[in-house]
């Protein structure tokens, strides 16, 4: 008999979550795919959802960063069967709109499309991979089947933290040589400095107040220097390394007023800085003393393009993620992971979440 009913995790009011019975996804057009979850993990912005910072109308269904099985499939989508496993975007689009054809996948005009587990007031409304299963709209444009002899751990953050990385180094245009500062050694900030080598900078830096995590890039090998800020003069330190211009690229991977106006003054004249950070709150930049340096600004929602890239630099060896996966339990355990990771408790870089156990 056909399962009817699955486990979920349900977003309330801010400060309350709870997993919940919810009926299976069916699919409703053609164009969609159902797929098991297989393994998923909570995000920063998921926590900035649940604070009541992310504009989510509850109650809703929330996650984004997954991976999973096909077991149904639409009758439109022709380029997968049941049983693959696969990679699968935060954002579903429907690939042919204004925005879609721009890269902008998140604002696709598609009412059936957005981020996964997030809803827009009088807007598109998608439920999130915390569940055992998810329905997929559009699914061909954004699911990717994972490669053979490589797992869903392989492939897990290529969906959201991986391309949010990848993108902000794009943004901020790195060149081979370079001096980059990264600000912030969260999840995302590494994904950043994972992917900064790739365009052959000369230094990579990174900063944050947590010397667990900045330990953690220095023994994985992803930065060359970690500044600790409660004991460094941030600024300083970089002109030291910089030859008192200032860090060439900066990407800021925190989204705080006071770490946006860190990478403005620590970038060098003429430089780049992007912002990768989702912000909860307005920030006041003072452009009347930095318009003159020539700075580039730049920031965005991530696009999802990127991920067959990212898969054929998995493959080859060139990324590896798999050391951000601190934590690991099954969906019962959803609720304690959120206050782990959410709280930086036990070194928690990653929570990952694996299927529910009846």
């Amino acid at each position: 008999m056909k399962q009817e009913t699955m486990k979920v995790l349900v977003y309330h009011e801010p400060g309350k979550i709870s997993l919940e019975d919810a009926p299976v996804p069916e699919i409703i057009k053609s164009s969609d795919a159902i797929v098991k979850v297989t393994l998923s993990t909570i995000c920063g912005s998921d926590i900035h959802i649940i604070g009541g910072h992310a504009g989510v109308q509850p109650p809703h269904i929330i996650g984004h960063e997954f991976c999973g099985e096909i077991v149904e499939l639409g009758s439109a989508i022709n380029d997968f069967k049941v049983g693959d496993k696969v990679a699968i975007s935060c954002v579903a689009s429907c690939g042919e709109c204004f925005y879609c054809r721009q890269g902008l996948h998140y604002h696709c005009t598609d009412p059936d499309c957005t981020c996964f587990g997030t809803n827009r007031a009088n807007g598109p409304s998608l439920n999130g991979c915390q569940a055992e299963y998810v329905r997929l709209p559009y699914a061909s444009n954004y699911m990717h089947k994972i490669p053979e002899g490589f797992t869903e751990e392989d492939m897990l953050f290529i969906g959201d933290i991986l391309s949010t990385g990848y993108f902000g180094c794009e943004q901020a245009h790195i060149q081979p040589g370079d001096s980059v500062l990264i600000i912030g050694a969260g999840p995302v900030g590494m994904c950043a400095a994972i992917t900064a080598k790739l365009w052959g900078p000369a230094q990579i830096i990174i900063v944050d107040q947590i010397q667990s995590r900045l330990d953690v890039c220095l023994r994985e090998g992803i930065t060359d220097i970690a500044l600790n800020s409660t004991d460094v003069d941030v600024l300083k330190k970089v002109r030291e390394l910089t030859d008192g211009r200032g860090a060439d690229r900066v990407i800021e991977a925190i989204g705080s007023e006071a770490t946006l106006l860190t990478s403005l003054r620590a970038v060098r004249i003429g430089g780049n800085v992007c912002t990768i950070g989702s912000y909860a709150k307005p920030v006041t930049l003072p452009l009347n003393t930095h318009w003159v340096k020539n700075i580039t600004l730049s920031m965005g929602f991530v696009p999802v393009d990127r991920m067959p890239e990212l898969i054929k630099l998995i493959q080859g060896g060139k990324i590896n993620t798999k050391f951000l996966m601190t934590h690991r339990a099954p969906l019962n355990d959803i609720i304690n992971g959120y206050d782990v990771f959410g709280n930086k408790k036990d070194g928690c870089l990653k929570w990952v979440i694996t299927p529910y156990e009846r």
